[in-house]
């Protein structure tokens, strides 16, 4: 029982209640199915990815160095939901703690910021494979590669920290049902009963950083690449270098379209109810299709993968 001074001032709630598609219980098993065969899908082909990348000496080239941090980027993004969500929605108490709701939250931010900037360093690679292709091992260097990945995870890492740090101390004075399959900033925001001004505007100033930001120096990259193509005499050359793209172009499309319409508005508009199957979109659907569309358009890697038994046998057998 609470007191009246806790009714009034808000207080923090042990657990909340995590609604995914209980108004819509025909729902509950065909999602369970589908997320199951989805996460093991996106758990071998991120796997697969990660280990060939490091495996094979045809995949040294820094757009490895990147796709294998996606990769991993994907693992944690499904662990970090995809295991909460399965036991929720075979279960009839859909809880989940307010510590794990917090990392979930933390984790979620962290991961989504860091892939923003990653996307971005992937964009700058193609860039200069295509439009200084005689400088790219010069400029494209593992120590820079390196580099751009630990900026990335960093960034990420700050932008989390910020968020957890603004919205750890709101009460939600009694308010503990979150109609979501995870916990999000957006959405705690919005349960709770205090002024939440600044952390609506915090969040959307950096908001503003990560996604308009990284997405113009992308869109900035493939200007110049797009020109760069066109100056190309013949067709086969022209086919050669978007084909190098592609596989980018459409997983920042499946990235950045959900996250302009999520989190480019104010908290207080945030539509739930769209919003919880976009967040879940991003958590499986975008982790699964990921390797299989880098697997699908990229000659090397699907070589790789051919390859990549032979190699693990040679390795269990010295």
């Amino acid at each position: 029982m609470r007191n009246d001074n806790e009714s009034f001032l808000g207080y923090t709630p042990n657990y909340f209640i995590l609604l995914g598609v209980s108004d819509r219980p025909w729902l509950e098993l065909p999602l369970f199915g589908v997320l199951l065969v989805s996460y093991v899908l996106a758990m071998l082909g991120n796997i697969s990815i990660i280990l060939v990348s490091k495996l094979d000496p045809q995949l040294q080239s820094p757009m490895y160095i990147f796709l294998s941090h996606l990769s991993f980027l994907d693992l944690c993004y499904t662990t970090t939901t995809v295991p909460q969500v399965q036991v929720n929605t075979g279960s009839s108490r859909k809880t989940i703690s307010y510590g794990g709701c917090t990392v979930q939250y933390a984790v979620f931010h962290w991961l989504g910021c860091t892939e923003c900037i990653l996307l971005a360093a992937m964009a700058l690679d193609r860039y200069v494979a295509i439009c200084e292709p005689l400088r790219y091992a010069v400029i494209m260097h593992r120590t820079l590669c390196h580099q751009l990945v630990l900026v990335a995870w960093i960034s990420g890492f700050g932008n989390s920290l910020v968020q957890v740090i603004l919205t750890v101390p709101l009460p939600f004075c009694g308010q503990q049902v979150l109609n979501n399959f995870f916990c999000e900033v957006p959405a705690m925001i919005k349960l709770s009963c205090a002024d939440t001004t600044v952390n609506g505007v915090t969040l959307s100033v950096l908001v503003a950083f990560f996604v308009p930001v990284p997405l113009g120096l992308i869109l900035l990259s493939y200007g110049f690449i797009a020109c760069a193509v066109l100056r190309i005499p013949s067709s086969t050359g022209r086919h050669k270098a978007l084909g190098t793209c592609s596989s980018h172009l459409v997983v920042v499309s499946l990235f950045y379209l959900p996250a302009i319409y999520m989190y480019l508005q104010p908290p207080s508009s945030y539509p739930q109810e769209q919003g919880k199957f976009i967040s879940l979109f991003y958590s499986i659907i975008i982790p699964t299709l990921n390797p299989f569309i880098y697997t699908l358009r990229n000659k090397d890697v699907k070589g790789a993968l051919r390859r990549f038994p032979s190699k693990i046998w040679g390795l269990c057998g010295r």
